[in-house]
């Protein structure tokens, strides 16, 4: 059986080197860090294990757990709490979006140094959650109209930030006008050609009308670091300015695009997406309520990548200030449910994905709950197992 760290290194080919350091850097901070960071174990394990029950093929982000949920502006500029992160968006058997969800809840309550029971508690209303949403059989959305206990105080705050924060925060200000990204830990100074090509390449699109109208200029670029499981990808910031109203910017994020990392392990057969990129923003759009504003695909030296609005309200659920809390903590994971449930429901009936009253009478099968409940407690205790053998392996300096 091939190591730990034979499998960490191998998936991560082709990543940028100086990139791919910090990533196994945050992910050597804890178990739920190195959980998050390797979506790819989780599924060679999984194909390699007892089959899970039979679930109908759903359209699934493939990377749920607590921290790929957050708030954005959508398109109808109105503010949702919702599922953000497609990556490794498939068709697949709705049941592994609920295994790696169920485990992500017993890996990150031993991060925090929560009671495995009441890890099992909150993955038990989890699952409860969302039966009863698809038994239903109605998509619901989560914004600051309809959210509640923690998530509504998180939306409403997230609300008020404005534009003008996040550009004090990531732009350099120079006689009341911004021209430049600042250069810090999270944003690192592009080679001049490549800063040059960017620049260029971006200014083509929004004279062509694509993307943006004309009446925006390209300022800046810097490499952007975010995230943990798509460290060591191509990813850019860009700052805009508009040139018909003074004193507007914009910021604009362009990610690279990987193939999915349950690609080798789904046997559901996928529909011909134009690329990586295309796959990520379709899938993106059908599961969300509302999309992200911006949001679109774009080839760059012949990589895809996905380009959207980076926006000052994005923001994730801070759960290392809850955990004294558990109640809000079940709150959120209830809502969590909904969500996941919500983005199967309106996903439904696209290209192979199960409809409505497939999931509905799927949803009404609980009888599923108690192996997914104990693959993700056997899991978890693997992923720690794992862990400990990562971390040793950073400690004696083995991942250069």
């Amino acid at each position: 059986m091939r190591s730990i760290y034979q499998r960490i290194t191998e998936f991560n080919k082709g990543r940028l080197p100086e990139i791919l350091q910090r990533k196994y850097k945050v992910m050597a901070l804890n178990v739920f860090a190195f959980y998050r960071g390797t979506c790819h174990l989780f599924y060679e394990d999984m194909s390699a294990a007892s089959p899970l029950p039979a679930s109908p093929a759903t359209w699934i982000c493939g990377d749920l757990h607590p921290e790929n949920f957050g708030s954005f502006k959508g398109d109808d500029q109105q503010e949702y709490f919702d599922l953000n992160d497609f990556d490794e968006a498939m068709l697949a058997p709705a049941l592994w979006e609920v295994a790696r969800m169920a485990t992500s809840i017993f890996v990150a309550f031993d991060s925090l140094g929560l009671k495995k029971t009441d890890a099992e508690k909150a993955v038990r209303l989890f699952l409860d959650t969302y039966s009863n949403v698809l038994v239903k059989g109605k998509s619901l959305s989560i914004d600051p109209r309809t959210a509640r206990g923690v998530v509504y105080d998180f939306l409403n705050a997230v609300k008020k930030r404005k534009q003008k924060e996040l550009l004090r925060r990531l732009a350099v200000p120079k006689k009341e006008k911004f021209v430049k990204l600042v250069i810090d830990d999270r944003h690192l100074q592009l080679d001049e050609g490549l800063k040059k090509e960017l620049v260029s390449f971006l200014s083509a699109l929004i004279g062509k009308g694509e993307v943006l109208s004309p009446d925006h200029k390209v300022l800046d670029v810097v490499f952007r670091l975010a995230g943990t499981g798509s460290l060591g990808v191509k990813r850019y910031l860009f700052l805009l300015k508009r040139t018909d109203i003074k004193g507007k910017y914009l910021f604009l994020d362009m990610k690279q695009a990987m193939p999915s990392s349950l690609k080798p392990y789904v046997t559901i057969k996928q529909p011909g997406f134009n690329s990586e990129a295309n796959r990520v923003i379709i899938i993106q759009q059908r599961m969300q309520n509302v999309a992200p504003a911006l949001l679109s695909s774009v080839i760059f030296k012949n990589e895809p990548f996905v380009l959207k609005q980076m926006q000052p309200i994005a923001d994730k659920i801070n759960f290392e200030a809850l955990k004294e809390n558990l109640d809000a903590i079940e709150k959120v994971m209830a809502d969590m449910a909904v969500l996941t449930a919500s983005a199967q429901l309106r996903s439904g009936g696209r290209q192979g994905s199960a409809i409505a009253d497939e999931l509905v009478a799927f949803g009404a099968e609980k009888q599923w709950h108690k192996p997914i409940l104990n693959y993700g407690v056997q899991y978890a205790v693997l992923a720690k197992k794992d862990y400990d053998e990562f971390a040793a392996g950073m400690a004696d300096g083995i991942y250069r």
